[in-house]
């Protein structure tokens, strides 16, 4: 019976690659949606978990409404991407890294939703809603990974030989991570508690009345090492004459870069307002999923033992031969 299930679920690689970009969609949306409670003032809308107010409904208030959509909207791409797991088993061919991979998005769903909770039972403290931001950025990984590895059959793209480049936009990866935890230290220490006026919730001011300039300024400078890195890779890869098709994620990611500095700037001259405070978390996801497309595009290197055939040594050709998964 679970045979003919399982034949009745089969789905083609192209079918199931499909579906793992929606599913690392939703998953960007949750980053949304959960910035909107936050800047709405609606982070305390339901002061109960998980149901509102001892309800499994929300009472017809406006920070209850958006606070428990929020939930709602979450639940449903639990099971969205609760079905990505279980077609992950009936993909024809069976690949196990991708059932792997896909697993993880479903209890990476169920661990929001319960450091949420938490969030919500200990007042939108700001280590809470920190690591709250941190763990949906953290699960855009696993949730790119399927979507890049279910693009391509193991094998198809060769290995790269040229271990400076690869290991520079690597290093992308962790310089991006600690830009968006500065980030959300700045949000953590900024006027948007994610309560409402009366509502008792703790800020950042570790530095007292300075804590929020002082982290904004450490933002703004890891956020131009950044794109200092992004650029020295693009030129880099240039030097190197590599084809013009494997400089797409660095472009687009010093583009959306420079967008982000420039509605930084605005949103910090303005008093930030929650409205451009919403597109700068906007774009700094599409910057995380972007870093992670430079990273997976420059692919895995070859092993150093081994030898570059004579003929792809030319600099015409090697990084068109060598460069990729």
């Amino acid at each position: 019976m679970i045979a003919r299930l399982a034949d009745r679920l089969a789905v083609t690689p192209d079918q199931y690659r499909k579906l793992t970009y929606r599913a690392l969609f939703v998953l960007s949306l949750i980053v949304f949606t959960g910035a909107a409670v936050r800047l709405t003032s609606s982070g305390l809308g339901c002061p109960t978990w998980p149901k509102c107010y001892g309800k499994v409904y929300p009472p017809l208030q406006i920070h209850a409404l958006i606070e428990f959509g929020n939930r709602a909207i979450s639940g449903l791409i639990g099971i969205g991407v609760l079905v990505t797991a279980v077609l992950s088993f009936t993909r024809r061919p069976f690949r196990r890294d991708l059932a792997i991979l896909a697993t993880m998005l479903p209890l990476g769903v169920v661990a929001q939703a319960v450091l949420g909770g938490f969030t919500v039972r200990e007042n939108l403290a700001p280590g809470f809603v920190m690591a709250h931001f941190g763990l949906s950025d953290i699960l855009l990984i696993p949730a790119f990974a399927l979507a890049w590895r279910a693009t391509y059959e193991p094998g198809s793209r060769p290995r790269s030989a040229d271990r400076t480049v690869v290991w520079t936009v690597r290093a992308l990866g962790p310089l991006a991570a600690i830009t968006i935890f500065a980030g959300t230290a700045a949000t953590a220490a900024g006027p948007h508690s994610g309560g409402v006026v009366g509502q008792h919730v703790k800020r950042l001011t570790f530095k007292g009345a300075d804590t929020l300039e002082w982290v904004v300024h450490q933002h703004a400078t890891l956020a131009v090492v950044l794109g200092v890195v992004t650029l020295g890779a693009w030129v880099l890869k240039r030097q190197r004459g590599f084809p013009l098709a494997a400089f797409d994620p660095l472009t687009v990611l010093a583009l959306l870069l420079a967008a982000q500095g420039l509605v930084g700037s605005v949103q910090y001259e303005l008093k930030l307002p929650g409205e451009i405070v919403w597109v700068h978390v906007v774009l700094a996801t599409a910057n995380w999923v972007c870093v992670l497309w430079a990273i997976a595009a420059e692919g895995r290197l070859l092993p150093r033992s081994a030898r570059v055939p004579v003929s792809d040594a030319a600099p015409e050709r090697t990084v068109g031969s060598l460069q990729g998964a």
